[in-house]
């Protein structure tokens, strides 16, 4: 335990990017624009999903328009802050505050792993049982898995908020990142953190390898079906299937392993903040355009959106 006298926190201070004033404007309009992109990106896919019949039904894209409410909850909960910190140099959180972020982020951040796996399921599904796709893939099965990522995820943010909420903080109330993440939060506690800390090493262990290893099989599945057909188009078009998806879980589990599967000997703060961006904003951001770029059924579904919008613009 530590030897700092004990309090009872009214709020942390986050230590943010930079304290020099000549770059903190500048890292705010860069890091509203990559905001705006965020919000515009998913919700133009969600839009485009929602309002198409060829979409709506399809568990694919019924996970994505999900996976694209989570990046959005996802950046939502830490960039306003951030950039209330960087334009008017607001570094003070509360207590109550602090630990909605932290419930916030992990819940939307979770749900992205439990739907990516679901996503993975689903391609495995399509690619390795095709003729009874339809009758394992049913749209009361999207419900359930859906329901069940969100579900859980929130369970999960829950019980590390609830036990968050009963430990004692020190005199210091410096949190050396831009956001309430847990670990640096948990390095303030002055109570005991033996319980905490073995749920976060076994619960959190099992909530991201679960995922992980269920998109690993998933996909060692796929390319061996794929590697055993013996048709170029067949195996172009299952690749072309599952590429985007691949890519954004290399991009997701790749920066979380950057930020927490490091040795503790080579953790800095300054080093964490990077990694922190990467999977915070830039993850989120780039996610749209992975999945609309080269597909060409959301970029249809775009172009049908467009013309109706002329449509009906005509009409007026």
């Amino acid at each position: 335990m530590r030897k700092e006298n004990q309090t009872v926190s009214s709020g942390f201070i986050l230590l943010g990017l930079s304290n020099q004033p000549e770059y903190q404007y500048l890292l705010a309009l860069l890091f509203l624009s990559m905001y705006l992109l965020t919000l515009l990106g998913n919700l133009l896919i969600v839009l485009l999903i929602r309002s198409d019949i060829h979409l709506l039904h399809t568990p694919m894209y019924f996970f994505l328009s999900h996976l694209s409410l989570a990046d959005v909850g996802f950046a939502s909960a830490i960039v306003p802050k951030l950039l209330q910190n960087l334009l008017f140099q607001v570094k003070t959180i509360s207590y109550g505050g602090c630990l909605t972020q932290m419930y916030s982020y992990m819940a939307f951040g979770n749900t992205d792993s439990f739907l990516l796996a679901s996503m993975a399921y689903d391609r495995y599904l399509a690619i390795c049982h095709p003729f009874r796709y339809t009758t394992l893939m049913n749209h009361k099965r999207c419900l359930f898995l859906v329901a069940g990522c969100w579900l859980l995820a929130s369970l999960h943010s829950l019980l590390y908020t609830v036990m968050m909420s009963r430990l004692s903080f020190c005199s210091s109330q410096e949190i050396p990142q831009f956001f309430c993440e847990f670990y640096p939060l948990l390095e303030l506690v002055c109570s005991d953190t033996s319980t905490i800390k073995t749920t976060a090493l076994i619960e959190g262990f099992l909530d991201v390898l679960v995922p992980f290893v269920l998109i690993v099989i998933s996909y060692a599945c796929i390319f061996y079906t794929i590697l055993n057909v013996t048709s170029t188009d067949g195996n172009y078009k299952a690749f072309s299937t599952c590429g985007s998806h691949l890519s954004v879980v290399v991009l997701f589990y790749g920066t979380l392993c950057w930020v927490y599967l490091q040795p503790s000997s080579r953790k800095s703060d300054q080093k964490q903040i990077v990694p922190s961006l990467m999977y915070t904003l830039v993850t989120p951001m780039l996610n749209p355009f992975i999945y609309t770029l080269r597909n060409k059924e959301m970029n249809a579904a775009l172009r049908r959106l467009v013309g109706r919008m002329r449509t009906l613009r005509g009409y007026a």
